[in-house]
């Protein structure tokens, strides 16, 4: 059970997690989950390049250790990068101090403080520690491109009926999302773009903000 579109209510109950950019503008945020890998990651790459589109990618630690080539490949092309833990963790299945350790560990390879708990699954007690090191970054469209068992369109139009100015749309550069991927990724940069669209990475909405001010609940 997943929800495509996360409600203002789960929102307002999480108020320090980055849930979307609040912004007018038409800019949408693409993040990618679970790589880096090089059945999958090197193609979202170009795709992005093709569109002038930044992304962020929240990197699993051991995928990184796996492939170093593709994650140089995703810094070259001056994407954002983030954490996912080392071993893609469920929090609510594993302890504080193992949990905080896992967090670390790929803290020390991707070098930034973005931080995304893997299936967004995260104890309070987890996060009174995290949100003091990490900026906790969730998202407001979930694309559901991992779900085996939708279509490649519905997949698309979980996407493009959700997104809004300043949402954080979740996809995954994965083995097992990329039946759906495929088609979801060129076909959502392209509709967007016609309907006036930018695409950018977290980083910037960050550095664009005045000192002090809030970005997703966050302050500056």
């Amino acid at each position: 059970m997943y929800l495509i579109k996360t409600p203002g209510l789960i929102q307002g109950l999480f108020p320090n997690f980055i849930w979307r950019i609040p912004t007018n503008e038409k800019t949408v945020f693409f993040t990618f989950d679970d790589g880096p890998i090089p059945e999958v990651t090197p193609w979202v790459l170009d795709k992005l390049e093709y569109y002038n589109a930044k992304a962020t990618f929240f990197c699993v630690g051991e995928n990184i250790e796996k492939h170093p080539d593709v994650f140089e490949m995703v810094k070259e092309a001056n994407h954002d990068v983030g954490n996912h833990t080392y071993n893609h963790l469920n929090g609510w299945a594993t302890d504080k101090i193992p949990y905080f350790h896992n967090i670390r560990k790929c803290a020390n390879m991707v070098k930034s403080d973005f931080f995304r708990p893997p299936y967004g699954k995260i104890r309070p007690s987890q996060v009174e520690f995290l949100q003091r090191h990490y900026k906790i970054v969730m998202w407001d469209v979930l694309s559901a491109d991992f779900d085996q068992d939708i279509s490649k369109e519905q997949c698309l139009n979980n996407v493009l009926r959700s997104v809004k100015p300043g949402s954080i749309v979740v996809f995954h550069d994965s083995i097992k999302a990329w039946k759906n991927l495929k088609y979801v990724l060129p076909n959502a940069l392209d509709i967007l773009t016609s309907e006036g669209y930018q695409f950018r990475a977290l980083s910037s909405a960050f550095e664009k903000a005045p000192k002090g001010e809030l970005v997703g609940n966050i302050v500056v």
